[in-house]
């Protein structure tokens, strides 16, 4: 009975989210209570276990997840996300523009959403392919596939943030795990570009969407790149001075970097360094900049708080036992997770959705697969991110912005888009599995 509550609740989930457009925040807290009263629980236990799920899960990425969004839309509105793309593109040249661009997209997709840093970015595709004589549509592919890898696995991404805080997973090590991944999965998507590109064909009879007005930006470089990258080493730095060797000892440097390494210390810098990129805009155009981080940063912690209420709940039931998992140890548990994972992106479009739901319903199986170090748990974040991108198709808002910005039909985009999400899945859960194999 109680493996079919649990199928039942994930099954409304999906179907409220992508039949009855029901915001993921309402079908979450509504599988949160009903699951309660399914399982016997009375509605004194129900409102007090997801009250305790809501609040445990935000209290660590809340401010996190807010100064994070800060970053990307400052990055945003100043056209340093163009600084960025232009500055990685001069390193590695014309000739490798498809690699230059897929690795722009992921250097931009950690504080910026990937549907943003699509439309950002892709008035650079054309005019580079003019350039260069290679196809518009190898641009498009590699951007894309670019900006996906570092949505799912990266802190401070949403996704990743909310799956660290629902399994307890190590920020720092998922962090450093996830870029171990995230890269060679952004490269994988750049090789599919260069396979699939060439072979695509835009549609001849429709213009392309109207794309965003350039800004002009005289941000330097290093200044642009300082808001990504401070957070990103202060929050690594924490990870190896707490390692249990404590390779920096145990003093003064410990303590400084065991404070700033915090994820909201860390981010409030990035924030600072962000702000810095204002200059020649009015106290207006900024204080609206903030407002609108704000708000899009608002529905992602409710969602990523629905999502532990849910666990919360799922957690005063035996998941183990009454799915008879005892021989899914290790690399089987993270195997599960992926599928779990992939199912419910597919179903219902939303990686970030897939994401916390996923690790709502994984973190009371954690001890009974064996992943209960630190690196176990930040391998699973990974899992479910991996999972989290397979595939990405008509129901995922991400796939339109791609295709209506590259100017290709659905067809087109199933072929390029999609199959490239597929491949960069089974790439990421390979990475995966060799890292927990090595680990």
């Amino acid at each position: 009975m109680e493996l079919l509550i649990l199928a039942a609740v994930v099954a409304f989930i999906v179907i409220a989210t992508v039949k009855f457009k029901m915001h993921p925040i309402f079908s979450l807290t509504i599988a949160a209570v009903a699951s309660g009263f399914l399982l016997g629980l009375s509605p004194q236990e129900i409102m007090a276990t997801i009250g305790d799920g809501f609040g445990k899960t935000l209290s660590g990425i809340g401010l996190v997840i807010a100064f994070g969004t800060v970053i990307g839309i400052y990055l945003e509105k100043t056209g340093s996300t163009q600084v960025l793309a232009n500055s990685i593109l001069k390193v590695i040249g014309l000739k490798r523009s498809p690699l230059a661009i897929n690795l722009a997209g992921f250097v931009i997709s950690i504080p910026v959403y990937c549907d943003s840093g699509y439309i950002i970015l892709s008035s650079l595709n054309k005019a580079i392919s003019k350039k260069t004589g290679i196809p518009a549509l190898v641009f498009a592919i590699a951007l894309a596939t670019g900006l996906y890898s570092a949505h799912v696995f990266v802190p401070p991404t949403p996704g990743p943030l909310a799956a660290a805080a629902i399994l307890d997973a190590d920020l720092g090590l998922v962090l450093i795990l996830g870029l171990s991944v995230a890269i060679p999965v952004s490269i994988a998507g750049y090789v599919w570009a260069r396979f699939i590109g060439k072979s695509l064909k835009e549609n001849e009879t429709k213009e392309a969407a109207v794309e965003k007005e350039e800004v002009v930006s005289k941000v330097k470089p290093l200044n642009a790149f300082l808001p990504l990258l401070v957070p990103i080493v202060l929050i690594a730095l924490k990870s190896l001075v707490n390692y249990p060797t404590h390779p920096l000892g145990e003093g003064w440097v410990f303590k400084t970097l065991d404070f700033l390494g915090s994820p909201i210390i860390a981010l409030l810098m990035g924030v600072f360094f962000a702000f810095s990129l204002g200059k020649g805009f009015t106290s207006e155009e900024k204080q609206g900049w903030v407002a609108e981080a704000f708000k899009q940063a608002g529905a992602i912690v409710l969602i990523t708080g629905a999502g532990g209420a849910f666990g919360a709940i799922l957690r005063t039931m035996d998941v183990a036992s009454i799915i008879n998992l005892e021989s899914s140890t290790g690399l089987g548990g993270l195997l599960i997770a992926f599928v779990i994972s992939a199912v419910l992106k597919t179903a219902q479009g939303s990686s970030t959705v897939a994401i916390i739901t996923t690790s709502a319903i994984i973190a009371p199986l954690l001890e009974t697969f064996g992943l209960v170090s630190i690196t176990d748990k930040a391998l699973a974040v990974l899992a479910i991110g991996a999972g989290a991108m397979t595939v990405s198709h008509i129901n995922d808002s991400y796939f339109w912005v791609v295709s209506q910005f590259s100017n290709i039909n659905v067809k087109t985009a199933l072929r390029g888009h999609t199959l490239g999400t597929l491949f960069q899945g089974i790439v990421g859960i390979l990475v995966i599995t060799i890292l927990y194999v090595i680990l």
